[in-house]
């Protein structure tokens, strides 16, 4: 972590959800960028909306390991997190080209305790992640105990007013109230619990990019 990365953390939502944001995150991001375009990149799983690149803890947990400490404190956790998953990854789906769940927030899972931490990586900064209240439920999150509620309640709703559109999300929808967004600036980097409701923070106006040194390329890691 660069010795001049700035923390903040805020409280969003009625459920006054935690977010530490860290600005200036990496010494040298250009260098991630770099090690980003000679991954081969691939499709995981069908909610992710473009391509991504597994990451080993080795290389991923040493970029937080300065934070851990603090994480425990500001989310509450019961020890320290470790490493789950890791992903660069970069957007390269068309709206067209989205399917209906990549049209909706989704959650990570329903553990409290999972913490989703998000590099930005796009000079661009073309984009940044969304959080999103179910206006039916009004749930902010979802836990084990919300599961079946969110799901039905999210069928009965689409039923009523159908699909959104082959668009991404920008802002309230029908079925969705937008609560909080972070920005998305190169070099920052944002820790959230998995089991809020959120998305890619995208413009209207979003043309995908398949190269890591020109798309709205991210470090994605899972921590539990």
């Amino acid at each position: 972590m660069s010795s001049s990365a700035t923390l903040q953390r805020d409280q969003f939502g009625i459920e006054r959800q935690t977010m530490v944001t860290v600005d200036n995150a990496l010494p040298d991001p250009d260098l991630v960028i770099e090690i980003a375009s000679r991954h081969n990149f691939g499709r995981h799983g069908p909610f992710y909306p473009g391509l991504r690149a597994p990451v080993s803890a080795a290389v991923s947990m040493p970029l937080v390991e300065p934070l851990l400490g603090r994480l425990v404190q500001d989310f509450d956790l019961p020890r320290r997190p470790s490493y789950l998953e890791c992903y660069l990854s970069i957007v390269t789906h068309a709206p067209g080209d989205l399917t209906p769940i990549q049209r909706l927030p989704h959650f990570d899972g329903v553990e409290p305790e999972r913490l989703a931490v998000l590099l930005y990586l796009d000079r661009r900064e073309e984009g940044g992640t969304a959080f999103y209240r179910q206006r039916a439920t009004g749930f902010e999150s979802v836990d084990a105990n919300r599961l079946e509620t969110y799901r039905q309640s999210l069928g009965s709703e689409v039923e009523r007013v159908g699909l959104p559109g082959a668009e991404y999300i920008a802002g309230d929808t029908d079925l969705f109230e937008r609560i909080h967004a972070a920005r998305g600036r190169f070099n920052s980097m944002v820790v959230y619990r998995g089991n809020t409701l959120h998305c890619a923070d995208l413009p209207a106006d979003f043309h995908p990019e398949s190269d890591p040194r020109k798309g709205r390329l991210t470090l994605n890691l899972f921590l539990a």
